[in-house]
């Protein structure tokens, strides 16, 4: 994996800590512009994983777990892993945002038992065709953000609702965004949501707790 980058308040003086998962051909710079720039949470830190490559791995995100798709997503979900338990810091919160490839990562991390305080899945679903037999993790009661557009090119409506669906079997609490006509980006109301879990975990509270 490349360097990871360091943005907002220093990890001696943050609040809370967030680690951002950028997608397939994207850089940290892109989720500077796309999210980072667009919140107005003080005293937060947050840590932005580079995937070595151009993508986290090279399938499409519904195509079947073949061989070389599984090694490089193992791969990648350890640098990532790594990377967020680099960034905890004791006694402070860690939410988890990921963006298409990026979001998809952070879900499989999730369902591979990956522990954080909140987590926003933007334009995400699992890695892998519906005939795999793709593994979970009890999420007991995590607060989840998920988002997609109605017709997105990355990422298939179904496959999100899929991956709703397993987040809701495995226990997460959920809040569940479809944007009509929303191209391939990151929308106002994704971006007042990630501001409102960011500051429900500085403040010790559970994130998406007013959602329906």
């Amino acid at each position: 994996m490349a360097e990871t980058l360091h943005q907002g308040a220093t990890a001696q003086t943050a609040r809370a800590v967030c680690v951002v998962v950028h997608g397939r051909g994207q850089t940290q710079q892109d989720m500077i512009d796309m999210i980072l720039s667009r919140l107005e949470v003080a005293d937060v830190h947050y840590v932005l994983p580079k995937s070595a490559g151009e993508a986290w791995y090279d399938a499409k995100a519904v195509d079947p777990l073949e061989e070389g798709t599984t090694r490089q997503l193992d791969a990648a979900l350890d640098a990532i892993g790594n990377c967020i338990d680099a960034a905890r810091q004791d006694g402070l919160p860690l939410v988890l945002i990921g963006f298409s490839q990026g979001a998809c990562m952070a879900a499989e991390w999730l369902m591979r038992g990956g522990k954080v305080t909140s987590a926003a899945l933007l334009t995400a679903c699992r890695v892998g065709a519906v005939q795999d037999d793709l593994v979970r993790a009890d999420l007991a009661g995590l607060p989840v953000y998920t988002t997609n557009g109605d017709d997105d090119p990355w990422i298939p409506l179904w496959a999100h609702r899929k991956l709703v669906g397993e987040l809701s079997e495995c226990g997460a609490r959920l809040r569940m965004d479809i944007f009509p006509g929303r191209g391939h980006e990151v929308s106002d109301v994704e971006i007042e949501t990630l501001s409102e879990m960011l500051e429900a975990a500085i403040a010790g509270q559970r994130a998406l707790e007013a959602a329906s």
